[in-house]
């Protein structure tokens, strides 16, 4: 159960229900996730300074179960999702920041319990 945060000083018309349509799927792809366990929320038009500027940026959040642990898995996850992020928005890479933080089953509630009692 994958969760997904973008927060971006862009303004709420990049994000069109086709934008969060493609992250979602991309996304899902890219983590080996069902699109139907995704979750993905987007905060546009926020005050935002990456690297000494307000020019417009994203920073995206990707917290996950099993498959945002390791380095190595995490490179890779970065350069898919970095790909999608410049081509669908247009910006430059050092405009883009990625945090990964993985999530154990017993972080997740859902149903009235935890992920691992599910």
């Amino acid at each position: 159960m994958p969760f997904i945060d973008l927060e971006s000083n862009l303004p709420a018309s990049k994000f069109s229900e086709d934008f969060l349509k493609k992250l979602c799927s991309t996304t899902a792809a890219i983590l080996g996730k069902p699109e139907d366990r995704m979750n993905l929320v987007v905060k546009p038009d926020l005050p935002m300074w990456i690297a000494g500027s307000s020019s417009p940026c994203v920073m995206l959040s990707v917290s996950a179960i099993g498959v945002t642990d390791t380095a190595e898995k995490n490179k890779a996850h970065s350069a898919k999702i970095f790909q999608f992020l410049t081509g669908e928005l247009g910006l430059s890479e050092d405009r883009i920041v990625i945090r990964f933080y993985p999530l154990e089953p017993w972080q997740v509630g859902k149903k009235g319990t935890v992920m691992s009692f599910l």
